[in-house]
């Protein structure tokens, strides 16, 4: 048995931040009854036994949302206790949490650091461009709540990434972005296109990110990181870092980077599991946490069929020169053909005009990391 990665969704589509990109607020949108409702205890403790029963190896619960600190810290106090009570010693688990920071007190830091939680931020940068899309409920920018959120997390030496979120708008400033989280020295990065709603042609939105911006931005970010790398000052970028991996022979982490879609138990705040939170809508529920066993959910002809989809390799991309380091992208990613099926996606253009211009630079850039 491989690992288990549990993504719950504590606090459902719930959240604190009217961000003008979010996606799980239209992933929501497209059930049939749109939840907005928490994990009870009943259901938390019914996931953590069956997820620590059926794991060999290692177990990840990471924790997303909407916003998955409105589920409150007594829920996690919770999680913590049952989790003890679960535990087998030769299972070893891994906790992250994926906020916007704006809820941060010492209070939460200081249970991020004694129960050895990894922590993901969403920011997008300095002032200016961040508070452009990552706005409160009352409309106001939230870039000094991040900030505050940082120096809460440094002072009690928690493990932290940034997640930026690749826009039209921001991708044009790419340099300023990696040069203020150079400044404020971030070590973990992850940059990732911002998507469109479900079943939305692309470009209809102001935040659109084109193929001639993106590709553009790819070779910006990846000069700028490149030179950090010869100086000596490695930065994790996780796109690039991926890439690296392939290069040198091992596979790729990211599961939109692997060429087909991995399992992942997505759980709701009403219990219904999801084989991806990009898909967690009616059509893709595999079952109900308690109801069905992890194995029994792993092998319904729904979660089977949704990892089928993404198997097939479109004729283009097997005489492309790049499709090992592409691999297409992620499922989310790919552009509908007329006979239904996932064709390549929509990114082709950027990558092709990235890789055709640093393909040399990313072998120079992976014997550096092999020295």
């Amino acid at each position: 048995m491989p690992p288990v990665n549990v993504l719950m969704k504590p606090a459902s589509s719930l959240c604190n931040m009217r961000c003008s990109y979010c996606f799980y607020r239209d992933v929501s949108g497209h059930r049939r009854r749109a939840l907005a409702c928490m994990l009870t205890s009943e259901r938390l403790e019914q996931i953590l036994s069956s997820a620590l029963e059926y794991a060999e190896g290692s177990c990840t619960f990471a924790f997303q949302g909407g916003e998955p600190t409105l589920a409150g810290l007594e829920f996690y106090q919770k999680f913590v206790e049952l989790e003890k009570r679960y535990a087998r010693p030769e299972v070893q688990v891994r906790h992250i949490i994926q906020t916007n920071g704006y809820c941060m007190d010492k209070e939460w830091a200081g249970f991020f650091a004694q129960n050895h939680f990894l922590v993901g931020l969403s920011l997008d940068g300095p002032p200016k461009l961040h508070n452009r899309n990552r706005r409160d409920e009352g409309g106001s920018g939230t870039h000094h709540r991040v900030l505050h959120s940082v120096q809460l997390l440094e002072d009690r030496r928690v493990p932290y990434n940034i997640l930026c979120v690749l826009t039209g708008q921001n991708a044009r400033s790419i340099q300023q972005i990696y040069q203020f989280f150079r400044r404020r020295r971030f070590q973990w990065l992850q940059f990732i296109p911002c998507l469109e709603p479900l079943g939305q042609l692309r470009g209809r939105e102001p935040y659109h990110l084109s193929n001639e911006v993106y590709g553009q931005c790819l070779v910006t970010l990846f000069d700028l990181w490149h030179q950090d790398l010869k100086r000596g000052h490695y930065v994790s970028v996780r796109h690039f870092d991926n890439w690296m991996s392939i290069l040198m022979g091992q596979e790729a982490e990211a599961c939109g980077m692997q060429g087909r879609c991995a399992a992942q138990f997505v759980i709701e705040g009403d219990g219904g599991v999801y084989p991806c939170d990009f898909y967690a809508c009616d059509q893709w529920r595999v079952g109900t946490v308690g109801e069905q066993s992890f194995q029994e959910m792993l092998d319904s002809p729904t979660w089977q069929k949704f990892l089928r989809m993404s198997h097939k390799i479109p004729d283009m991309c097997v005489r492309c020169r790049y499709y090992y380091l592409c691999r297409n992208g992620c499922r989310r990613d790919r552009l509908a053909t007329a006979g239904g099926e996932l064709g390549r996606m929509y990114y082709c253009q950027a990558y092709q005009y990235f890789f055709s211009r640093r393909e040399k630079e990313l072998y120079e850039a992976a014997q550096l990391l092999t020295e």
